[in-house]
């Protein structure tokens, strides 16, 4: 049983949620905020970027003790000594940050702007807390309370249990694609490619003292929630606005920032977001990441442009690479979406990085790009495993603090 986490001298802004049944015991539609409904017209306007494929980064992180580096509910504390900086912003739980990017233009820009977040934020903190990048933390089983803010407490009112179960962090990276009609192509095709990408990113092998057998537990945790996984192919946006006006019409959730999947059109960014990353330890892999993230896109917009027809595969055949994606990592298989050949992970995504240096070295991101090979030979989940091996799993937690603000203040 891991230890309480040291409290901080302030207390953190959070509430117990109890969920007492009606009198008459039947459930009640949730109360969630009152929102627009979704149009075309506004996805159009959204997607009407007259800069394509900026790029823009959301990065999870954990909050811990500086002593016996438990979770520590210290959200409220962390942004007072951060100054409330725009780069910084709450998230489900108090022991959970989130850093945020300006809108970047090259992989390497937005890596720049990742590090210095996390530099500045380890600087503010001064050891007062500890900061630990990772999918999940690998002990801490006292996650704390919820965020006292109206759209963390409507979420766990509505889903109970999984929001006593959540506390996962991932690496989001959204890019403009200029043209609903474009964005919605591509969209469709990024699906196919969500394994690849959750292999390479998979860190998150620990979880309550165990490994879980998984290179990445995350996605499962999230599936506790509705509307998560890989996301459906749409014919065209009026299907999307269909289905988000029937949810928000009938109380199952108040909009389209409700939709978890691991990628995922936002309405308001005019961006494709994809989710399907754990958040890395090393700043170096999330930026190799990213110029994957970037090349990809790029490549599938000039593709849809040229004419060439983009893949649609069947959301139950990705799910299937994509559970093995989470299960092995770079160590296992993938599967033809339409011949069924087995090839290993290792392969096809050393095969796609070399399809894919032409756009990087466009953007400036050859170098960031070229590290994905190194993930190959070991990724965030490998590593783990490595050091959970030689310095069982409480060193594997100091190991990860060490190395997520050794990976900023080293840049």
């Amino acid at each position: 049983m891991a230890t309480q986490p040291v409290r901080s001298a302030a207390p953190p802004a959070s509430v117990e949620h109890e969920h007492p049944r009606p009198a008459d015991g039947l459930a009640r539609p949730p109360a969630w905020e009152s929102t627009r409904p979704l149009t075309v017209e506004a996805l159009a306007v959204a997607f009407d970027h007259p800069e394509p494929f900026t790029i823009g980064v959301e990065e999870e992180l954990l909050l811990v003790d500086p002593v016996r580096l438990e979770l520590v509910p210290a959200v409220d504390d962390v942004l007072e000594l951060l100054g409330r900086d725009d780069r910084y912003a709450r998230e489900l739980r108090p022991s959970q940050l989130e850093t945020v990017t300006r809108v970047c233009t090259t992989a390497a820009d937005a890596c720049r702007e990742l590090t210095a977040a996390r530099r500045d934020l380890v600087i503010a903190l001064d050891g007062r807390y500890r900061v630990l990048a990772s999918g999940t933390h690998p002990t801490s089983l006292p996650w704390g309370q919820i965020t006292d803010a109206d759209r963390y407490r409507q979420i766990a009112d509505e889903y109970p249990w999984a929001a006593r179960r959540s506390l996962a962090c991932g690496l989001h990276i959204h890019v403009a694609v200029s043209g609903a009609d474009r964005a919605l192509a591509v969209y469709n095709a990024l699906r196919s490619y969500l394994p690849e990408l959750a292999a390479v990113g998979a860190n998150s092998a620990f979880f309550e003292g165990r490994d879980t057998g998984m290179s990445s537990v995350r996605p499962k945790l999230n599936e506790a929630f509705p509307r998560s996984g890989i996301p459906p192919a749409f014919a065209g946006w009026d299907e999307l606005v269909r289905f988000v006006e029937w949810g928000r019409r009938g109380g199952l959730f108040p909009d389209a920032t409700h939709l978890w999947w691991e990628l995922r059109p936002h309405p308001v960014h005019g961006t494709l977001e994809i989710r399907v990353v754990d958040t890395q330890t090393r700043l170096e892999d999330a930026a190799a990441i990213v110029a994957l993230v970037q090349a990809l896109v790029v490549r599938l917009v000039e593709q849809h442009d040229a004419g060439e027809p983009l893949p649609v595969h069947e959301t139950h055949r990705i799910a299937e690479n994509s559970w093995r994606a989470h299960r092995h990592g770079v160590r296992g298989w993938v599967v033809d979406l339409d011949t069924g050949v087995q090839e290993p992970m290792r392969d096809r995504i050393a095969r796609l990085v070399a399809e894919l240096e032409p756009y990087a070295e466009r953007y400036g991101a050859l170098d960031h790009l070229t590290d994905v090979r190194g993930l190959l030979v070991d990724n965030g989940s490998d590593r783990q495993r490595y050091v959970q091996e030689r310095e069982g799993v409480d060193g594997l937690v100091r190991w990860l603090v060490d190395q997520t603000e050794r990976s900023a203040t080293g840049a």
